[in-house]
Order: structure tokens, then C-alpha cells, then sequence
């Protein structure tokens, strides 16, 4: 990870819609009202996190909801395909974890593709059945060009 700087930041959409065309998160999200859903999202997490490399571009981003008491739920976690198996995923995540409350009180969940499984369980996290969900949302795939 040498050169590169995690913090808190707040990020435009049209930033994070840029940093997805370099990743592959840009396949997870639904067609309908894809700017104002992703305005929203960057407007609304509870944890909004950045690494930048020394030019400052943004080559990794962490999303995540939290109480900062009891749990975490990571919405995104993405690194560009240029600086990906270098420690930048582990790292956003520790720094999320972290700020929401550490290891020893909060409990940390999200849904990962079927590509990013061995990159979770490398982290210690483990497959849950006991997750419900509803949902009922309009949702054509695509890909962020």
C-alpha cells in the first residue's frame, strides 16, 4: 500500500460513478434512476471512506452503515482493477470497522458477489443463512461505462 492515503470523505456522485467505471462494483447496481440512487448513496452512508493514491486519485471506496454500537453493514467496498492485491480492500475495511465501534462490539455484514467470497473469508468473515431480506425493487442489470 505504499502511496496510499485512506481517510473519512465525503465523495460526488460523478466521482464515484467515475471510480466504478475501474472496478467491478459496476455491475451491482439496478439501471432505474442510477444517478439518483448513487447521489443518494454517497450522500447517506454513515461511514464514507477513500484511498488515494499520491496523485490523489481515488483508488479504493468503502460505504457502510452503522448504529456505531452494535453492527456494520458494508454497501461497497471496491478497489481499481490497477491496485487490486494490495492490501487496499483489508485496509478500508480495518478503518471501517474501526471507526464504527472495533472488532470487540460491532459485528460486521454485507453481500458480496460470488467473485469477492475468498477475498472475505481471507478477512476471517463467514457465510450466513440466517439473513432475511424483501425485496421488491425494479432492477435491470447493467455495467457503468
Amino acid at each position: 500500500m505504499k502511496g496510499i492515503a485512506i481517510k473519512e470523505e465525503r465523495i460526488s456522485a460523478e466521482d464515484y460513478i467515475g471510480f466504478l467505471k475501474r472496478t467491478d462494483l459496476g455491475s451491482q447496481y439496478p439501471k432505474e434512476r442510477f444517478f439518483d440512487r448513487i447521489s443518494k448513496l454517497v450522500n447517506n452512508a454513515s461511514i464514507s471512506l477513500t484511498a488515494r493514491n499520491e496523485n490523489g486519485d481515488i483508488v479504493g471506496v468503502l460505504f457502510g452503515l452503522t448504529d456505531f454500537a452494535y453492527w456494520l453493514y458494508v454497501t461497497d467496498l471496491g478497489v481499481d482493477r490497477k491496485y487490486t492485491g494490495q492490501g487496499i480492500g483489508r485496509a478500508l475495511m480495518k478503518t471501517a470497522h474501526e471507526i464504527a465501534g472495533g472488532e470487540k462490539d460491532i459485528a460486521v455484514y454485507l453481500i458480496a458477489n460470488k467473485n469477492a467470497i475468498p477475498f472475505y473469508e481471507k478477512l476471517g468473515m463467514e457465510k450466513s443463512t440466517d439473513v432475511m431480506q424483501y425485496d421488491k425493487t425494479e432492477w435491470t442489470k447493467f455495467m457503468v461505462e
